[in-house]
């Protein structure tokens, strides 16, 4: 399975290889226009009408192989996951999760703990420094729990 899907990513990657790079028409003349893809639709236009020496356009004959289309380039499909009941309509063996952007860091670590036991792959776990700043901000809200069960002890003895 492991290697068909490899063999799959690849020959994907192949078709893609050779794709043109389709340029918005008359992006190389003027600097205004960026080289974003736009359809032409100029009644004059060249490219419109597939002349002879103008850049290629987009069309169904460049599309990727059926049974590629949608994977990660790990060869996982993609499930966005915007709190930890999704995660029990996702399939570890086919599935890997992408947490949702609006989803905080208190519910993002829930998710990857909860995912890390089902043996789910996350696509976009959290970076060191996220993690970092997360324990301070934990390590802060300790220090200051303590202090005010400092403070109420030494009012109780008063």
């Amino acid at each position: 399975m492991k290697k068909q899907k490899e063999h799959i990513i690849k020959e994907r990657q192949r078709i893609k290889n050779k794709k043109p790079k389709f340029r918005r028409q008359e992006s190389w003349r003027y600097k205004r226009v960026k080289e974003n893809w736009r359809k032409a639709r100029g009644i004059d236009s060249k490219m419109r009408i597939k002349k002879k020496g103008w850049p290629q356009t987009p069309n169904i004959g460049y599309r990727g192989p059926k049974n590629a289309r949608h994977l990660h380039p790990s060869g996982f499909v993609e499930v966005l996951v915007h709190n930890t009941d999704d995660l029990e309509k996702v399939d570890p063996k086919t599935q890997a999760i992408k947490i949702a952007h609006t989803v905080g860091a208190k519910k993002r670590v829930e998710i990857s703990a909860r995912a890390e036991e089902r043996g789910l792959r996350i696509l976009n776990p959290m970076r060191k420094e996220e993690v970092a700043e997360e324990e301070v901000e934990e390590e802060k809200e300790v220090e200051e729990k303590e202090e005010i069960a400092k403070k109420e002890e030494g009012e109780e003895g008063n």
